[in-house]
């Protein structure tokens, strides 16, 4: 199956558009009407650059309000499909996409759209042509793809055919099974687009916030194997109508275009065996075991700040690289990595931000199926040099430019501790009970975390919660989480919309840092709060007013309330169990680190908690007047 997108979907003027769409990895366009007219190029010129990219135009749209007009708008229309079928002749393109009439003096009935289709059709036929029809969910007459089948069935030309888009189908809520009662022959193209659950009229969400296969929360899977079940082996291609893409940087949604396309094609490949699909072969969804290490860029006063950090919080430096400036700390499950190196990627991005999280490392079940899915859909791998006795561990570039590394059992890559690192002899103090990594949190701009959920949920096995709103007092900052089905790898993703906010502001002052807090777990909190207490870890202080809400709000033991107001604890609850949280004060430019307590099933991340927590925090940042130095 071939893969397109509409040049509507993404922003810039037509050049910029096809080279986008080329580098992106499409097969072919949609050239929609607006972008060409807007261009100053003659059609036959438009025709050979898209060619020489190495696109074709599988489809021209849209031609509007055709069929069911009376005299003398009828032939009118006839007269301006046979303008477009010179115009397509110029380009290239034999087949026009006709959306149902929304003309306010269009007449209703399927024979007599039929009718129109059928004249048209043999029109088209003596051009080499074709005409594709297409039910717009806001259509006058014709607004259910089951009716415009039976318009194309009734037409029975064989230059006239079907055109599917899932957004109009299941905005709708029409089962898409129905699809599947469809001649696969009589299917001449499929538009695919998500959207978001969000009651409105259709043709304003289809306007402004249409997004990629896998982005929004419409069963566009379902939709595709419907399609692919009538035989139908065409182009699969994107229209999507999205004010963010339209201000966007068309390399990157054209990516994640190709990315959302590439995976749903493999997805429906899985589960519909029986229909071939002439597709690439590439690996299934990655299990995640969990965080295998996180690598702090950091040097002078920031690194032994860190260090005193990471004492009080009951780590202990366990071993040191053989070959580079780089020490392992550890707690638990928990390993962190500060690198202090004056050359290589960690000190790029030392220079460039300061102390920040500049790698993960992820366990997988196998890292070389990792580096393979994730390259096919569009990431960029890195390398950098390697060092006497180092292990070539996959990677790739992850948010902001970071790395992601994928360390596996089964290659040898999780030994890499013993075989990269010298074991440091370390006196042997109580560690504060810190188990694992629950979350990272990454911070990014509100505009990419449509991209980077799109990439974590196609890359690896993981499923997406509904995004909340998070207040904070100088604004608004929305948040999602993505986690694998046992919990074993958690990401929320932040996105700012303002550099007031706490978010907002720790992307200016690390210039897009991507890290901002990472949580680990503890099996019991409060032992946890009383071992840091002794190694003199400072707490997050949090007012008396969060408190006595607290005992309004929930029927508490006696005492955990004031045990939980001695160690700064937050609380929260759900139908499934019960979440503690503690914070420390914010370090580097705003990092901080998160302790939580999960009990029972409780599958959230505290949201409640959030607004106070942040007002807490950027009561120990500076004035909003004060200028970073």
């Amino acid at each position: 199956m071939k893969t397109s997108i509409a040049t509507v979907s993404i922003s810039g003027s037509l050049p910029e558009k096809l080279e986008a769409i080329a580098a992106a990895g499409f097969d072919g366009i949609e050239i929609f009407e607006q972008d060409f007219i807007a261009h100053d190029g003659p059609p036959r010129e438009v025709g050979q650059q898209i060619r020489s990219m190495g696109l074709e135009i599988p489809l021209f749209q849209p031609f509007r309000d055709f069929e069911g007009l009376p005299e003398p708008l009828r032939t009118k229309a006839f007269d301006r499909a046979e303008r477009k079928f010179d115009l397509m002749q110029e380009l290239g393109c034999e087949l026009v996409l006709i959306c149902s009439s929304v003309h306010k003096e269009a007449l209703g009935g399927i024979d007599r759209a039929a009718a129109d289709f059928a004249e048209l059709g043999e029109r088209a036929a003596r051009r080499g042509l074709r005409v594709g029809y297409e039910a717009l969910a806001w259509g006058r007459h014709v607004n259910d793809h089951r009716d415009a089948w039976e318009v194309v069935r009734r037409a029975d030309h064989p230059n006239v055919g079907l055109i599917l888009d899932s957004f109009h189908t299941l905005s709708r809520k029409i089962d898409p099974e129905t699809i599947r009662r469809i001649p696969g022959d009589r299917i001449f193209f499929v538009q695919l687009a998500d959207a978001p659950a969000i009651d409105m009229d259709p043709l304003y969400l289809s306007r402004h916030f249409r997004c990629m296969p896998g982005e929004g929360d419409l069963d566009v899977t379902a939709f595709l194997r419907a399609v692919v079940a009538t035989g139908y082996s065409g182009p699969v291609s994107l229209e999507i109508f999205n004010d963010q893409f339209r201000s966007g940087r068309p390399c990157i949604v054209a990516r994640d275009g190709h990315r959302s396309l590439v995976a749903i094609l493999d997805d429906v490949r899985r589960v519909e065996p029986d229909h071939a699909l002439d597709l690439p072969e590439l690996p299934p969804r990655l299990d995640v075991r969990g965080a295998e290490f996180i690598e702090f860029a950091t040097r002078d006063a920031e690194k032994a700040q860190l260090e005193h950090l990471l004492a009080t919080l009951g780590f202990r430096r366990v071993g040191s690289h053989i070959s580079k400036a780089l020490a392992l700390w550890q707690q638990g499950e928990i390993r962190i990595v500060l690198n202090e190196e004056a050359t290589g990627y960690a000190n790029s991005a030392w220079s460039t931000r300061g102390t920040n999280v500049c790698d993960i490392g992820i366990e997988v079940g196998s890292a070389a199926d990792t580096v393979a899915r994730a390259t096919a859909l569009g990431a960029e791998t890195f390398r950098q040099p390697l060092g006497p006795g180092e292990l070539d561990i996959p990677a790739i570039r992850g948010l902001c430019g970071s790395v992601l590394h994928f360390l596996d059992r089964s290659a040898g890559l999780a030994d890499v501790w013993s075989v990269e690192f010298r074991s440091e002899s370390a006196a042997a103090a109580p560690d504060a009970g810190l188990t694992r990594v629950d979350h990272l949190a990454q911070t990014m701009s509100y505009e990419e975390m449509l991209s980077w959920s799109l990439f974590y949920t196609t890359l690896f096995d993981m499923a997406k919660t509904p995004m909340v709103d998070v207040i904070d007092p100088d604004g608004l900052v929305r948040s999602q989480a993505l986690s694998t089905p046992d919990g074993s790898f958690r990401i929320t993703l932040n996105g700012a919309e303002t550099h007031r906010t706490l978010a907002g502001g720790f992307l200016a002052d690390t210039f897009g840092s991507s890290i901002q807090h990472i949580a680990f777990q503890s099996k019991d909190i409060f032992a946890t709060a009383r071992s840091l207490a002794a190694k003199g870890f400072e707490t997050l202080p949090l007012p008396e007013n969060y408190y006595a809400d607290l005992e309004a709000r929930f029927d508490l033991p006696d005492g955990m309330v004031t045990q939980m107001k001695s160690a700064s604890i937050l609380y929260d609850r759900d139908g499934t169990g019960e979440f503690f949280q503690l914070y420390s004060r914010p370090f580097a430019n705003g990092m901080f680190f998160e302790i939580v307590e999960r009990r029972g099933g409780y599958s959230g991340f505290g949201a409640p908690n959030a607004p106070f927590r942040i007002a807490a925090q950027k009561r120990l940042l500076r004035a909003k007047s004060i200028p970073l130095e």
